[in-house]
């Protein structure tokens, strides 16, 4: 059965000097307190992202895959992605990763896919780099769950989520830090990375589920980090908001737990009762293997032990079966 990891990160080192040089005053590059890594991407303060050497290395991540045996990664820009900086700065940034990706597919056309980063808050610069990435290889688009505090709902993405539409992309929806993290005081303790990403992945979905957006762009498929986040733990309650409540209703017809079976989910959770929650959340066709290798808390082995603790054909499905299908490989 072939292994297909959707999410999975990789940077450049353009891309890293660029962040260093224009990120701020959001962004700041500083000495990290994790070890092994010598630096830390910072926002507005608090340790953020920590760029691992795997990162930066293709060489090292095939290495890593072999020992894994993962056969294949779609690898996109992690956060802060390109939503920093003016505009000739954010696309700069998109561009230099997306380079770099398809470099390595060339390098390595058995092993490499990629997730294209495009300029979101520029519509224009956004728009003529989806074309030009997809034309260079690209088969899917990576989006952070806010871009730059504003909701994936905002009308003025309206006509890039209309050509993602037409091209029938995946779209892998992944956290950022939250609007408000000072007010939700969760710059202590690393808790942007423990609740803070949960919380963004989780309402970013949430409001395109409620807003219509599965009727509206009925050929994008949708990717919700992290197993869904907390999703799947919140089915219940959403249900029965939906079932009392008037306003959560106003734009869908179905149930939150239908719509929740009509997108897709990685693997990146650490209990194996977490990912059959997802399972049975969304369904097996819904599942697809994901390690959030190279980060310091991936794991390709981890991730994919258990995946396969599932019963025959969920574990073959979410190995590669449905990313096979969404992806067109």
């Amino acid at each position: 059965m072939t292994v297909i990891d959707v999410h999975t990160h990789m940077l450049s080192r353009p891309w890293f000097e660029l962040l260093r040089q224009k990120g701020k005053p959001r962004y700041a590059v500083k000495p990290s307190k994790d070890w092994p890594a010598p630096l830390g991407i910072y926002a507005d303060g608090a340790p953020f992202m920590t760029p691992q050497e795997g990162h930066f290395d293709y060489e090292l991540r095939i290495k890593k895959m072999n020992e894994a045996k993962v056969d294949l990664a779609i690898v996109s820009l992690t956060c802060p992605n390109c939503f920093w900086g003016g505009p000739k700065t954010s696309l700069k940034a998109a561009q230099l990763v997306n380079d770099d990706m398809a470099q390595a597919q060339t390098a390595w056309p058995d092993r490499i896919r990629w997730f294209c980063s495009i300029p979101w808050e520029h519509e224009e610069l956004a728009l003529q780099e989806l074309e030009r990435a997809t034309a260079a290889g690209a088969i899917g688009v990576m989006v952070l769950a806010n871009v730059a505090g504003r909701s994936l709902t905002d009308a003025r993405f309206a006509k890039i989520w209309k050509a993602i539409d037409r091209k029938g992309l995946p779209v892998l929806v992944h956290p950022t830090s939250p609007p408000g993290t000072k007010q939700l005081d969760i710059q202590r303790f690393n808790l942007i990375a423990q609740m803070g990403f949960m919380f963004d992945t989780s309402l970013a979905v949430a409001r395109l589920l409620y807003d219509g957006f599965l009727d509206t762009y009925p050929n994008v498929k949708l990717i919700a980090a992290h197993a869904g986040a907390t999703l799947p733990y919140l089915v219940g309650r959403m249900d029965i908001c939906f079932d009392n409540m008037v306003a959560v209703r106003e734009k869908v017809k179905e149930r939150p737990s239908e719509l929740l079976r009509r997108i897709y989910y990685d693997s990146v959770t650490f209990t194996l009762d977490a990912l059959k929650m997802a399972v049975e959340v969304g369904g097996a066709d819904k599942m697809l293997y994901g390690s959030d290798y190279p980060h310091n808390i991936g794991d390709m082995r981890g991730c994919l032990s258990r995946v396969d603790a599932l019963p025959y054909e969920q574990r073959k499905a979410a190995r590669g079966g449905n990313a096979m299908r969404i992806f067109k490989i």
